[in-house]
């Protein structure tokens, strides 16, 4: 089946916002972020943003280019919208600003923010080992190149682009009070006031070149997983009376309501990780000297190609096998030996994710052995209405979860954004023939079962690379593990 047409696409995007909009959510009670993929079942899918930015995480990628923004300086001839949409407090941007330093380009649309209380000063979303910020301001990008407009962008997988910037209390800022003077005009839900332009780029820290990078989603409904986030290291301040006038000022009922409800708290609590590395810009300092160095894409694709087609001892004779996951890193502790026994079978006995074979059949595989990922890109959609008609509201977060996880893990592998997860693996495998993948699969349940770390003699022996990983030298399989390309393989500096 061919993809769905750009028309198609459209319609029913179009028709899926319709029998969303009257779907109600709340960051707290029984409309909460736990209450999410009720309604909006991407929020409790794959690839989920917010994300704690553990160091654990980090991959340096020294061809991460510094952000290079253009027309960010507004004038005050300008007219900006700012309003009060009920969840955040948010300002229209002009299509003159963009991204130029990305693989497409990325037209701004607008600003907004996440923010804790007066009581609790705590509301990034992001974290940093745990450390939370006063806020956090999300720049929102869509995907110009491809999209005519955000609305067409926002539920593609290459659509989004966000730049997320922490906000701490400290020094009065400038900047930020061209807008918060306005705070009062925009009270209640759906309230608007025009405001002059001013300089945008004065909203960021001074530093463009230091930043962490990762592959997520919206962090409010309906969670698409189509966002390429760049968050910078450095954060900015406000005064404590800036925030105090942020946190208190508004509120997310509407002024004819009864009771006034207060807007603070608004942010989401940070998602699972899924695989996914951080890349970041910077090495020095703040204890990121060990900090691991990327993979380059070209031996990613090598290995993909080797489980997709060739012959996999090929990839322990080229040093690859260290860029398959090992069992720490795919297997919840304490359950490996019932999660090794349900992956066995997977190949044997295929599971029917859903009624409508066909759909899973075009839907997935898009990616794999075609490794230019532009060309390929997820409307999500078009799986969204497609499912709806053969599966329960409860059932359709799994099912979407099960039927993209392996397409995007694959495509944020490739873009070294992610380790390759363990049922992309298998996806990847299904596609050879029957006997011949079961085989695998048994080999490589049997590896993560039999995890063995490489002793220090082999390590001395290896090369090292320019990319900090070690090219290990040829050598007979063992007979404890009939494919040697299966071991897992620990990461050096």
């Amino acid at each position: 089946m061919r993809t769905l047409s750009f028309t198609a696409c459209v319609l029913l995007q179009l028709a899926a916002l319709r029998v969303l909009h009257g779907a109600k959510w709340t960051y707290r009670g029984p409309e909460g972020e736990h209450h999410w993929s009720k309604h909006y079942p991407f929020c409790g899918g794959a690839f989920q943003s917010p994300i704690d930015i553990k160091s654990e995480l980090l991959r340096f990628d020294p061809a991460l280019r510094p952000i290079e923004l253009q027309n960010y300086n507004l004038s005050p001839n300008e007219q900006l919208t700012l309003g009060n949409n009920g969840h955040s407090l948010q300002i229209s941007l002009p299509p003159k600003m963009y991204i130029s330093s990305l693989r497409h380009r990325y037209t701004a649309a607008q600003l907004h923010f996440h923010w804790g209380s007066s009581s609790r000063p705590a509301g990034s979303e992001h974290t940093v080992n745990s450390r939370e910020y006063a806020a956090e301001m999300h720049v929102v990008h869509y995907n110009s190149d491809k999209y005519p407009n955000i609305s067409m962008a926002v539920d593609k997988s290459d659509g989004l682009a966000v730049l997320g910037v922490f906000v701490e209390i400290g020094d009065f800022n400038p900047a930020y009070e061209t807008f918060l003077k306005f705070i009062n005009g925009i009270k209640y839900r759906d309230h608007k006031v025009q405001v002059p332009g001013f300089n945008v780029r004065a909203l960021l820290p001074n530093r463009l070149d230091e930043f962490y990078r990762y592959d997520g989603s919206l962090t409010t409904p309906p969670c698409y997983p189509s966002v390429l986030w760049t968050i910078f290291r450095n954060h900015v301040t406000i005064s404590q009376k800036q925030f105090s006038a942020l946190a208190t000022a508004l509120y997310s009922s509407y002024a004819q309501d009864s009771t006034a409800t207060p807007l603070h708290g608004n942010f989401r609590k940070p998602q699972l990780v899924d695989s996914r590395v951080v890349l970041v810009s910077f090495k020095e300092g703040r204890g990121l000297h060990g900090t691991l160095t990327v993979s380059p894409p070209f031996k990613r694709k090598q290995v993909v190609h080797q489980l997709l087609a060739g012959d996999l001892a090929d990839l322990a004779d080229e040093g690859l096998y260290q860029l398959l996951p090992s069992g720490s890193q795919t297997v919840r502790a304490g359950n490996r030996k019932n999660t090794m026994s349900q992956l066995s079978v997977t190949l044997a006995k295929p599971k029917q994710q859903t009624k409508n074979p066909s759909l899973l059949k075009s839907q997935t595989n898009r990616f794999v052995g075609k490794l230019g990922m532009e060309e390929n890109t997820l409307c999500f959609t078009s799986l969204e209405h497609q499912l709806r008609q053969s599966h329960a509201e409860s059932e359709l977060s799994r099912i979407l979860r099960d039927l993209i996880y392996p397409e995007l893990n694959l495509k944020s592998y490739l873009d070294c954004k992610s380790d390759l997860a363990l049922p992309t693996i298998r996806h990847i495998l299904s596609r050879r023939p029957t006997d011949e993948a079961l085989e695998l699969d048994r080999s490589l349940t049997k590896a993560l079962m039999n995890p063995r770390k490489t002793s220090p003699a082999t390590k001395d022996r290896g090369s090292r690379t320019k990319h900090g990983s070690v090219s290990v030298p040829q050598k007979p399989p063992s007979r404890r593990h009939p494919h040697p390309w299966l071991l897992p393989m620990e990461w050096e500096d």
